[in-house]
This record gives C-alpha cells, structure tokens and sequence, in this order.
C-alpha cells in the first residue's frame, strides 16, 4: 500500500493550518463584527469563545486526524465505522460547494488588484461592481450568460490552484503556505502601516476598540463571539482532520492548536486595525460618522475599499494593489485546503491515484463554480453561501461534538492520544467544553437560525409575496439554498453506503471500537 504523505515540518503543518485559517472573513467580516457588537469589549466573549470552542474543537480535530491517519470519512469510520463515516462526507461535501464559489470571490480580488492601479472603478464604485464587472442580472435565479471578466482571472484561480495540488503535500500545499503566508503578514502589515499614518485614522481606531460594555449583558453578542470563532477556524469543514493526518506520528497536537488559534486571531486584530483605520479616514473625509461608511463583506472589500484608495492623498494605486493582492493570498491558501479534504477523501474511498482525484474532484468543483460567474451569479453565491455555512457548518459542528462526546464516548481516548504527544496536558477544561459549553452554544445558534429562517412569505410594499432572506422568492430560497444544504447530508449518507476500495486499509484502527 501507499506509504501516506507527510508534512516535511512542524512550522510546515502549522503554517498550512493557518493559512486554512485566516481567509476572507478575516478581512471583510471580523472588524465589522467586533465593531458592531461593543466594539473592544467584543474582545472578552471573542477570548472566551476561542479558549472554550475554537481551541478545544481544533485539538480535537487534530487529535482524531492525527490518530486514524485518513480523511474525515475515513477517519469517522475508524473511530465508528459506518455509523460515522456519514458525518465525514457530510463536511466534505459542504467544504466542495463552498470551494465552487470561495473560487470567484477570489477571481474578484485578482481582477480588483489590476483595476488599483489606476482606480478604474471610477467614482461609482458599486455601479462599477454590479455593472461593469459583475453585469449583474435583475432577476435572482436566472443564470443568463457566461461574464468573460469574471470567468478568465476565474480560470486563472482554478490552475494555481490545481498546479499546487497536483504537487501534493510537502511539494505543493505546504511549499505554497510557506511563501504565500509570509508574504500575506508583509503585504497587510505594509496595507495596516499606511492605514494607521492617514487623517482620521484615529476616529476609525477609536470606534473600533472604544469598549461598550453594556452590550456583554446581550447574549446576542455572546453568540455572535462564538458564531465568529467557530466560522474563522475552518474548523467542521473537514479541513483540519484531513491536515492533521499528514503529520508524523511525535507531533504536539495541543501546541499546534493553540498556536493556530491565536495566530488567527492575531492576524484578524491586525486586519480591524487596518480596515477602521481606513474607514476613520473615509468617514473623516466625508463628515459622517464611522458607523455610516462600516460595513462588512463583499460590500465592504470591493465598493468602500475602492472608494477609500480612490480619496488617498497619494500611492493609490500601491495601497489598493496590497490591499486586493492580500485578500487573493488569503483566499488561496484556504481553497487550497477546503479543496485538499475531497481530494482526500476521494483518493482514499475510491483507491484514486492522487492526480487522478485532483482532477475528478477538483475539476468537477471547477466546471461548477462558473454558474457563479454569470450574470445572476452573485444571486447564486449569496444564497449558496448563506445556507451551507449556517445550516451546514454549524451543524456538522453540533452533531460531530455530541457524536463524539456522548454518542461514540470518545473523549477520554483522544485525550489520552493527545496527552501522549503534547506538552500541555488536556484535562477537566477540555472535557467541560466539548460536552457541555460547545453542544449548548451550538444549539442555541442552530435553534436560533432556524427559526429566522424557516421559510415564510413576507409582503413588500408592492404587495408581492417574497421569502425571508434578502427578499429573494421562496422558491429560489428553497432550490438553491435549502435544496444545497440538504444535498450535502444526503451525499454525506450515499457515499457511506459505497464500499471502500480494497487497497484502503480500513481496519487499520478498529481495535479503538471495543
């Protein structure tokens, strides 16, 4: 049998886990998060959300990788056979639709950082988005046709991003994290550095860290924390558990958690410096407050950033290329490893050679992603996207943690699995999260989304019937949001019902079972 590939070093893993890690939302959805729910007093239930959720998550998902040594499916399955392994291919199969849209996202970004150079946006910069780049379409779930400027820097994503995978784990993702990574910090520190220097700066810093402490009373906030943490980790995606099987059997899993966690968390700090320092700017500009240029999202990266270079009192078009070369390596390098986990689980559920599953997997996620480079793509992208991360990874995150802790009794095996390789010791702490805290805050978000998102019919001031969210039709709501969601629990429980290749040994863990 093939020998399985391995991480050429610790700082090799740590740096591909973080740039799994810190991606777009680091940039365009943390700061205004933060902002938006008490500003710096955001940072206690933020602190307090990664220490009980995102670290204790993140060691397990190390911990249960490193131990099975298989992809999500395969490693569910070694720890409870087919009883599990639909668990698994759920989280793979959400990570292959987030992969098809994350694509074009970045697409945007590369074609963003050509337009800074000369700020071809122009003054209207969302009419330049939605028309000029975009061609968006007026009726959400019409496809209409292929938009060239977005297909070809599309394309162009798709084969750096094949290129690296086909190089595999040492040659490929890891030689990649370790150039893209250290350039990422040096790109956005130089983008942080001159955003701190501009008039106004200050105003945006001030609204930005100003601590408003009566908003820890609003448990709205609390969730919100966790909500973050849990989104920005990659954690339930199946990313983690595939990344952690390529290491080497002496491997600290709870350092290697606890540094990923906080590096994230340093970069998304670093990211709220620079972006409100750039908004204080804005706003100083045009005599508004803060709180009326904040905002979060595509909104935020490819209609106010543009603006906010566009007024630069010089080196516009230097600070506009840092910026959107930023947000194009951070999407990278978490494609690359959204991508890596239906490699994974492909190669080793269906005895593929690995260029054989890059190909399948990732060119069929390829040929898809184009839906969202058409004239109604961005309608697409917005429900796909709103439906499989809330009713998708949240979820996976919720019955992966009670299967583990309470249904499969896992904890006290892991533990002593990580213990046996870790020099800080998991103890009481880790236990009470992972049984109590997380499956409770996690519930409570689930129970909460759901109910704001069952469909409904609403009346807008024409009088005509549209769903809940955004105001798109229920049908459309239904086909490609709930449809999307529900698809990947149901492919989660079709491919464990395949038999595993003969040459995948299976059988390797199962005395863990007894």
């Amino acid at each position: 049998m093939e020998q399985r590939s391995q991480w050429g070093s610790r700082a090799g893993f740590i740096l591909a886990a973080v740039g799994s890690a810190v991606g777009l939302g680091n940039i365009w959805r943390f700061p205004y998060v933060a902002f938006e729910n008490g500003g710096g007093a955001f940072f206690i239930p933020y602190l307090f959300a990664l220490l009980t959720a995102g670290i204790p998550i993140l060691i397990l998902e190390f911990t249960m990788g490193h131990k099975y040594r298989g992809s999500a499916p395969l490693s569910f399955f070694r720890m409870g056979g087919k009883k599990a392994e639909w668990l698994g291919w759920w989280a793979v199969f959400v990570s292959f639709v987030i992969s098809t849209y994350y694509a074009v996202i970045i697409a945007w970004a590369m074609k963003y950082t050509v337009y800074s150079v000369n700020q071809a946006w122009g003054e209207d910069t969302a009419g330049f988005l939605f028309g000029t780049v975009l061609k968006l379409g007026d009726v959400p779930g019409e496809a209409g046709g292929l938009v060239p400027g977005v297909a070809i820097p599309l394309l162009l994503v798709w084969v750096i991003v094949l290129i690296i995978l086909f190089a595999g784990i040492k040659k490929g993702i890891e030689l990649a994290n370790k150039i893209f990574i250290p350039t990422l910090v040096i790109l956005f520190l130089l983008v942080v550095i001159r955003a701190v220097t501009l008039d106004g700066a200050g105003l945006g810093l001030t609204a930005f860290f100003e601590p408003n402490f009566s908003e820890l009373s609003n448990p709205a906030v609390w969730v919100a924390a966790y909500g973050h943490i849990f989104f920005s980790l990659s954690i339930a995606f199946a990313i983690m558990i595939t990344y952690s099987s390529y290491l080497p059997k002496k491997s600290d899993i709870t350092n290697n958690a606890f540094i990923t966690g906080f590096a994230n968390s340093g970069f998304e700090l670093l990211a709220g410096i620079g972006v409100f320092s750039a908004l204080g700017f804005m706003a100083a500009s045009q005599g508004v407050a803060v709180a009326d240029v904040a905002t979060a999202g595509v909104g935020l990266a490819f209609v106010v950033f543009p603006q906010i270079i566009s007024q630069f009192p010089g080196m516009n078009g230097l600070f506009g290329v840092l910026f959107f070369l930023s947000l194009t390596l951070a999407g990278i390098t978490s494609l690359i490893s959204i991508c890596e986990t239906y490699v994974a689980g492909f190669s080793e559920k269906f005895g593929l050679s690995r260029n054989k599953a890059v190909t399948l997997g990732v060119g069929l996620a390829a040929v898809i992603s184009f839906l969202f480079a058409t004239n109604g793509g961005l309608y697409f992208l917005d429900v796909a996207d709103y439906f499989i991360n809330q009713f998708g990874v949240a979820a996976i995150g919720l019955v992966e943690v009670i299967a583990i802790a309470w249904f499969f009794k896992k904890l006290p095996l892991f533990q002593d699995h990580a213990n046996a390789v870790s020099d800080i010791r998991l103890g009481a702490w880790w236990n009470i999260c992972l049984k109590f805290v997380t499956p409770l805050v996690l519930g409570y978000m689930m129970f909460g989304l759901l109910k704001m998102n069952l469909l409904q019919e609403h009346t807008n001031a024409d009088g005509e019937i549209i769903g809940n969210y955004e105001g798109y039709s229920n049908s459309f709501i239904l086909y490609c949001g709930w449809f999307v969601a529900a698809g990947a629990i149901i492919l989660g429980f079709v491919f464990s019902a395949i038999k595993w290749n003969k040459n995948t040994d299976v059988d390797a863990y199962q005395h863990d079972n007894e």
